[in-house]
């Protein structure tokens, strides 16, 4: 499941700081939510993959652990992360 380096770029510059930024929480972040909407649509498919279902979870899990880092560090970021991916409602 590896995206295009084009794709990855344009993440990175929209998300982080440049294009080459790829250690940034908020690149993280982004980088994660693509990942998870992408086995998301595969799962719907393929119900009975239990694999990639637990490559799910670990992954939402890896995005909530850099989510509540980044609100402990900085609420400002994490509220603009939260609002550019539209993960709350």
């Amino acid at each position: 499941m590896n995206f295009a380096p084009e794709v990855k770029k344009t993440t990175f510059k929209e998300y982080g700081k440049s294009e080459f930024d790829t250690g940034s929480t908020e690149a993280q972040v982004a980088l994660f939510s693509m990942k998870i909407q992408h086995l998301t649509g595969h799962l719907k498919i393929n119900k009975k993959d239990k694999v990639t279902e637990r490559s799910l979870v670990l992954m939402v899990g890896k995005r909530r652990h850099l989510l509540d880092y980044l609100k402990k560090k900085d609420i400002e970021r994490y509220r603009t992360i939260i609002k550019k991916l539209k993960l709350r409602k």
